[in-house]
């Protein structure tokens, strides 16, 4: 691609309007600029500023905290995890994950350094994969992680209004646990994420922040009342006991099906790069707040599996609550105070809300970053970055739209919402294999890797097979069901979705994605300035 070809590339970046007319735009104010490197970065990847960079270490740090909530998702998806594996599966497991999920988030820490930019994964993949295929799987992985934080939105919106059902049982056993409820609670906790993510864009980071102290805050709210209250169970029992629940016939298949638990609990720390060209000094502060995120979300969710393990009675009593979750019926064991419970249980739905309110902001950046390389259908209208207020207003809101038009599943079947919303775990670890896959096959061939601040050094190599080896079977086992014994309900249809998503958008790309899409490789250029453009 010629220079010219790179200022009309920075021309649509930088201005369009949504019936794809080119119109002035606002700059961004020079202290949302961010430092001299974030300038020379953007340069070399061949994007414009059009986003303020107000967030650093800290805010960051809480975003990714946050977001991922593992302390409050372990609650949530207690029951998989006891069913298949039991209380010894839960705590292993939840090891085994946390390890080798810091070697893929230390891998794409890397990548981030090399290139900060809102469209992580399939960036990288034009950037490092192979140039015959460069371009189509960065299509695919643009498109995979689209839908996957779209759906992440609905996911833990869900999450939040079930369980606010889940205490109206506890409190009215009379009340019908009705499906559509939860659909208005999902809209309605969505809807208020969306307030944040518009009119309080600015005190965004200082949100964070503030969050950040009451997930710290908020764990310890729970465990001691557990540690004080609850009676415990012997230590050979919890570090010992497996449960083969769904009749899997091994106690090892049992937990690796039941590693969903832990699994949702630490994936996604990813979330931060989609907030690259939003962090001051990226390359550096971006990659150490994610490992820092990873190391702060690993501990606290230990000492909540550890406390639960040793403070949840009669599993199959618990398992059988009528609240739907199984935690609350612990805390109810164990206060035998409905004031007790619903104050435990609503700090657990604050920091759902306020999980919500990230990812909102994740998925809106990602759907932005795909538009404006023109992956998406309609991209000019995901793409527009409303002057003054210097946020992809129109991605945020058409998160809304669509949470709000996959939350109406809910309404027919529950098990059709649950498929959807495990794509958010398929489709980010297939971008993971595939931008790490690539990067790896960069350094086998013994290519120069892009500069970088944060680096893994010579155990790269290592790191990033080790990763691999992590992903690959995990994903496998992310389609299996709960039980070997299926029916239509039981089933995990999750395998028929994900690859309806990949079918669609190949179809797409072969048809117009192929002509529309500016793949991101075209637009970088490391060997020279090119700031004076």
């Amino acid at each position: 691609m010629n220079l010219e070809s790179i200022k009309d590339q920075r021309r649509i970046q930088a201005s369009r309007s949504g019936d794809g007319e080119y119109v002035p735009k606002g700059l961004v104010a020079p202290k949302y600029m961010g430092t001299v490197r974030d300038q020379r970065d953007m340069s070399s990847l061949g994007r414009v500023q059009v986003l303020r960079r107000n967030f650093r270490f800290v805010s960051i740090l809480g975003f990714g905290c946050t977001l991922i909530s593992t302390w409050e998702v372990i609650l949530t998806f207690l029951s998989s995890g006891l069913t298949d594996g039991g209380t010894a599966g839960l705590i292993w497991g939840f090891i085994i994950v946390t390890a080798g999920f810091a070697l893929v988030f230390a891998s794409i820490a890397e990548m981030a350094s090399m290139s900060p930019t809102s469209g992580g994964q399939y960036h990288w993949v034009s950037e490092f994969a192979p140039r015959r295929g460069q371009k189509f799987l960065s299509y695919i992985t643009g498109w995979l992680c689209a839908m996957g934080w779209q759906c992440a939105i609905v996911a833990i919106a869900y999450l939040a209004g079930t369980i606010i059902q889940g205490l109206i049982v506890l409190n009215n056993p009379t009340y019908a646990f009705e499906r559509w409820h939860g659909t208005l609670l999902v809209i309605a906790i969505t809807a208020f994420s969306i307030l944040f993510n518009t009119f309080l864009a600015k005190n965004l980071p200082m949100v964070e922040g503030l969050i950040l102290i009451i997930h710290v805050v908020g764990l310890f709210a729970i465990v001691i009342p557990l540690w004080v209250l609850a009676p415990r169970n012997s230590p050979k029992a919890v570090f010992t006991d497996f449960n083969d629940g769904g009749g899997w016939g091994s106690a090892g298949t049992a937990t690796l099906v039941g590693l969903s638990t832990t699994i949702t609990s630490m994936i996604g720390f990813d979330c931060s790069v989609h907030m690259s060209e939003e962090i001051k000094d990226a390359s550096e502060t971006l990659p150490k707040a994610m490992m820092a995120a990873v190391g702060v979300n690993g501990l606290l969710g230990f000492i909540m599996i550890i406390t639960l393990c040793f403070t949840l009675g009669d599993v199959n009593s618990i398992l059988s609550s009528p609240t739907g979750f199984p935690f609350i019926q612990i805390f109810y064991n164990t206060t035998n105070s409905y004031a007790a419970t619903n104050t435990m249980t609503a700090i657990l739905v604050i920091t759902l809300t306020a999980s919500t309110i990230t990812e909102v902001a994740t998925a809106s950046r990602q759907l932005w970053s795909f538009a404006r390389d023109q992956g998406l259908p309609f991209s000019a209208f995901f793409a527009y970055v409303t002057p003054g207020w210097n946020i992809p207003l129109n991605s945020v809101l058409a998160s809304l739209v669509v949470t709000a038009l996959l939350s109406l599943i809910n309404i027919g079947s529950n098990l059709a919402l649950n498929v959807v919303m495990s794509l958010t775990i398929t489709s980010l670890m297939s971008a993971y294999v595939l931008s790490i896959g690539c990067v790896l096959l960069k350094r086998v061939r013994g290519e120069v890797l892009p500069p970088r601040r944060w680096s893994l050094g010579r155990f790269g190599m290592a790191i990033n097979i080790a990763s691999l080896a992590f992903l690959l079977p995990i994903f496998v086992f992310s389609f299996f069901p709960l039980t070997k014994a299926v029916t239509r309900q039981s089933m995990n249809w999750s395998a028929v979705l994900y690859m309806a998503v990949v079918g669609f958008a190949s179809v797409y790309y072969f048809f117009r994605g192929r002509y529309q899409f500016v793949a991101p490789v075209v637009l970088v250029r490391r060997d020279f300035d090119l700031s004076d453009i």
